[in-house]
């Protein structure tokens, strides 16, 4: 997900939340949003005061327009009718865009923040550091900054009977009949142009050549930076890795299964390379809405 254009990153405010601001409040690792079916908006601080809820661990992340942005975490408890928490993934379709990639970047600076409470070198209390960018210990100076995991993506690609092909998988996670382009985490001093070789020949068996940039994304689930790439296939047979890869293809461009939401990087990367073939294709203006996973997920 894309923050907007208006967006402000910061990790600290020096002044306390107004009314017109926006309430990024997560339970566990769910959003908090008010039942608005078949949209959902999130609670303001009128709203939050009303129904009781008592946040901790607010922080402010940003500012949208004139809107300071802040994120706050609430106990496992029952919630005030109107409210429910969902995982930001379940959102897709139901809040603006710009606020859905807000949330996940609340919900990473959350989560970061729960997870180093205590140095992991010491065990010590550890405190903010560097305007609240990082958290540093006072006992033995270890500091640490919000993990972020980079990945590959790669859409294989090649010239069939029928004219282009595009290589897509369906992953063993994959909500639905979902299919999309390759995937996988950077190994330690691996190039991404290695980590996309070594991950193309894992999962599905084939090699590639003529890796060309497409562009990246954060992807907040929990902490991935996506770098997307187009190349061409270079030889061998689709063999599929077990337990990662459930089902992987050509495709023709007439015959695509279900994509990714529009608004990830994936679906992004797919429309690039189909409408360079036919700038015409249905796909470039469906948008094929993202499965839902499970409740629980």
């Amino acid at each position: 997900m894309l923050l907007p254009a208006d967006f402000e990153p910061l990790w600290s405010c020096d002044r306390a939340p107004l009314p017109e601001d926006l309430w990024f409040v997560f339970q566990d690792s769910a959003l908090l949003v008010q039942e608005a079916s078949p949209a959902c908006v999130l609670p303001d601080g009128a709203v939050l005061r009303a129904s009781g809820v008592v946040t901790t661990e607010c922080r402010c992340v940003g500012k949208l327009g004139a809107a300071y942005c802040w994120v706050a975490s609430i106990a496992d408890r029952e919630l005030p009718v109107g409210l429910v928490a969902e995982p930001v993934r379940r959102l897709f379709n139901r809040l603006p865009d710009d606020l859905l990639a807000i949330a996940g970047r609340a919900q990473q600076i959350l989560e970061f923040d729960r997870t180093h409470r205590y140095c992991g070198a010491c065990a010590a209390e550890m405190r903010a550091h560097d305007g609240g960018r990082a958290r540093a210990c006072p006992a033995c100076g270890h500091s640490a900054y919000p993990r972020i995991a980079p990945a590959m993506m790669v859409l294989v690609k090649r010239d069939g009977p029928g004219g282009r092909e595009l290589l897509l998988a369906h992953g063993a996670k994959f909500p639905g009949t979902m299919y999309s382009a390759l995937a996988g985490f950077v190994e330690p001093s691996e190039s991404l142009e290695a980590c996309i070789r070594r991950e193309t020949r894992e999962e599905v068996g084939v090699e590639v050549c003529n890796l060309r940039y497409f562009g990246s994304q954060g992807w907040p689930f929990p902490h991935s930076l996506m770098v997307a790439f187009v190349a061409d296939w270079a030889g061998g047979e689709i063999a599929c890795q077990p337990d990662e890869i459930v089902d992987a293809q050509w495709f023709a461009l007439d015959a695509l299964p279900q994509l990714p939401h529009r608004l990830s990087i994936a679906r992004r990367l797919i429309n690039a390379v189909v409408g360079e073939c036919d700038p015409q294709h249905p796909v470039l203006t469906d948008n094929m809405a993202f499965p839902q996973p499970p409740a629980s997920a």
